[in-house]
């Protein structure tokens, strides 16, 4: 049975228990039903639990073999009936039906490979003690579930949240230097590095392990092999894949809810759950969310139209500009590192009025444009007949490439300038891979293993269980991405270019009132330019966390430079001048909510800012 949980722990790192279980504080809003730590000489694991199924059962960390191996987890094993019917086969026994007990079993049978077998979403920390003391951490393979991690060549310490990794720390945390403008030419860091030097985040589908003989070693897991699309129309085949995925993921003993925007994706799985029969008399609940007042962009009425046609009980949130100073801070600090997209602040809010209202898990339509090739900068980049890497990468930025520079402070654009561009490096990357591969093919591995991650996945994460509810994504789950990459181009593009997820608005026939299926495309996020505005509380708080004594304190940006910024957002307001001025606002929060000190000037040891999958 499903427990969502917040892990941390440490091997062989100098800590006390008081050390793990302030972290594990941390960590509460995620895991407020059970606290509970292990540990032992050189290893530690500890756990935050949001029980969903079982409340009785899932104490963790879980054990096997006689205590020797020991297992605490995020997530949920969509599997696991499965495997523990092998397992008992085999003769192990299992205390509770919570899906994470199979876990040290598991790894008994099938040592490091264990996670190949896991169906779910998860990031798990196992210690084995029945030889050399060895930490064993692993993600799942969409990177649903992250772990960061901070390994100084001879200790290791871990956690679920940025903010409880660095209360393991003695230090306050330095800035990796090409932070700030990786920030803005991807609106979050991508790949492995994030914005505090010497943290990192295990890659999707990643299994790490560690110990005193042999160090951290990180292996990636192989992909499964690709399913062929075999037999009867590719919007069926993506429909049933799809419905199949939404009736699993609906089912728990805790309330579940729908998050539904008005946009394909979310009205998609809404309608979905409210049509699965297995729902019998239960009423699916969904949510969307405005803003108090007359915005522009508000998709209310859509939301409202679909819910209507579902039959669900639909909650209308509405959010209060005037508390967006209250919130951001506490946006800043639950992402651990900044995310540019002004989504953030909808989406806490969001799920502030979900956990209220009472509900545990959500089911939403997030990574459906990574998935099925959505977003108009891949319709732009996969047709356009010359040059194509320029215009996508910096469809990718907060900031473009060419104006970025003139905002930094000039030693900080001299070190960009001698070390290089992260818009020159990811347009690198993405020009060697183009050279041997499909372009369609480039840019959704690009979308789905870089970008998703780092960019979605986490702050959907993050930003949900800081209210202690549980997201479920069908998009993300194997059968669907696999049948998504799998299609042809024809199926993914339409043959004009002219708009993406073709088999998925083909799936969305008839389950879907037409002025959803032919809206024009728009993104679920907040109408920033109209409310950074003079007289606006969003206005009067950024003038202030960005004013010149502030931005001098921070020594990176220049703030002659990013007055004229706000001069010109407040003199002829503009989506991109909006964007910019809302990045900067993330950053210097981020920065200052954490008091990150910058590092001293040494060699540049990581010049890769990302990796891109074969």
């Amino acid at each position: 049975m499903a427990i969502m949980c917040r892990i941390h722990g440490h091997f062989d790192a100098d800590l006390s228990p008081h050390d793990l279980r302030a972290a594990g504080a941390l960590q509460r809003h995620g895991g407020p039903d059970e606290a509970r730590l292990a540990h032992g000489p050189g290893w530690a694991l500890g756990s935050n639990r949001l029980a969903i199924t079982d409340p009785a059962g899932g104490h963790q960390p879980y054990e096997g073999d006689g205590g020797r191996l020991k297992a605490v987890f995020n997530g949920e094993i969509y599997n696991h009936a499965e495997l523990r019917a092998r397992l008992e086969g085999r003769g192990h026994r299992f205390a509770d039906h919570c899906d994470g007990a199979v876990l040290p079993a598991l790894y008994q049978e099938l040592g490091q490979d264990f996670a190949e077998h896991l169906d779910g979403m998860f990031a798990v920390a196992l210690v084995d003690l029945r030889a050399e003391p060895t930490l064993v951490l692993a993600t799942d393979d969409a990177g649903m579930k992250p772990i960061y991690y901070r390994w100084d060549g001879r200790h290791l310490r871990f956690a679920s949240e940025l903010p409880a990794l660095l209360a393991l720390g003695q230090e306050r945390p330095a800035l990796w230097e090409p932070g700030l403008d990786s920030y803005l030419a991807t609106k979050t860091p991508f790949g492995e590095q994030t914005l505090v030097d010497g943290v990192r985040v295990l890659p999707p589908g990643t299994t790490a392990v560690c110990s005193r003989s042999r160090g951290l070693r990180l292996y990636r897991r192989p992909a499964p092999e690709r399913p062929a699309v075999t037999g009867g129309e590719p919007g069926e085949q993506v429909r049933e894949a799809l419905t199949g995925e939404v009736r699993r993921l609906a089912i728990a003993d805790a309330p579940v809810c729908a998050i539904t925007s008005g946009g394909l994706d979310s009205s998609l799985v809404t309608a979905m759950m409210a049509a699965d029969p297995a729902a019998g008399a239960r009423r699916v609940h969904s949510f969307n969310i405005a803003y108090r007042g007359e915005w522009p962009h508000d998709e209310r009425h859509f939301a409202r139209e679909v819910a209507q046609r579902a039959g669900t009980a639909h909650h209308q949130v509405e959010l209060d500009a005037a508390r967006f100073p209250e919130l951001l801070p506490a946006v800043a600090w639950h992402l651990g590192q900044p995310n540019a997209d002004p989504i953030t602040l909808s989406t806490y809010g969001l799920f502030e009025a979900v956990h209220r209202a009472g509900f545990k898990v959500a089911l939403t339509g997030d990574a459906a444009d990574e998935v099925f090739a959505g977003y108009g900068r891949v319709h732009a980049a996969a047709t356009a007949p010359g040059a194509w890497l320029p215009a996508y990468v910096d469809a990718l930025a907060a900031i473009p490439a060419e104006a970025r520079p003139r905002l930094y402070s000039a030693d900080y654009r001299a070190f960009v300038a001698e070390r290089g561009s992260a818009s020159d490096a990811i347009t690198e990357e993405l020009r060697q891979q183009a050279e041997h591969r499909p372009r369609l093919d480039v840019l959704t591995d690009f979308e789905t293993q870089v970008r998703l991650p780092a960019y979605h996945l986490r702050r959907v994460d993050h930003l949900s269980m800081a209210h202690a509810v549980e997201v479920r994504l069908p998009f993300c789950q194997r059968p669907v991405r696999e049948l998504a990459r799998a299609l042809p181009q024809a199926q993914r593009l339409s043959p004009d270019g002219g708009r993406g997820k073709v088999a998925l608005y083909a799936a969305a026939r008839g389950l879907l009132p037409r002025s959803v299926l032919d809206r024009p495309k728009q993104p679920f996020t907040l109408p920033v330019t109209a409310m950074l505005a003079p007289g606006t509380p969003l206005w009067a708080f950024t003038r202030e966390v960005l004013s010149p004594a502030r931005l001098r304190t921070g020594g990176l940006l220049d703030p002659a430079a990013v007055e004229r910024l706000l001069r010109a957002q407040q003199t002829r307001p503009a989506d991109c001048l909006a964007l910019a001025t809302w990045s900067l606002l993330m950053f210097e929060l981020w920065r200052e909510e954490f008091a990150v000190r910058r590092a001293p000037a040494r060699p540049a040891e990581d010049r890769e800012l990302l990796e891109v999958a074969s």
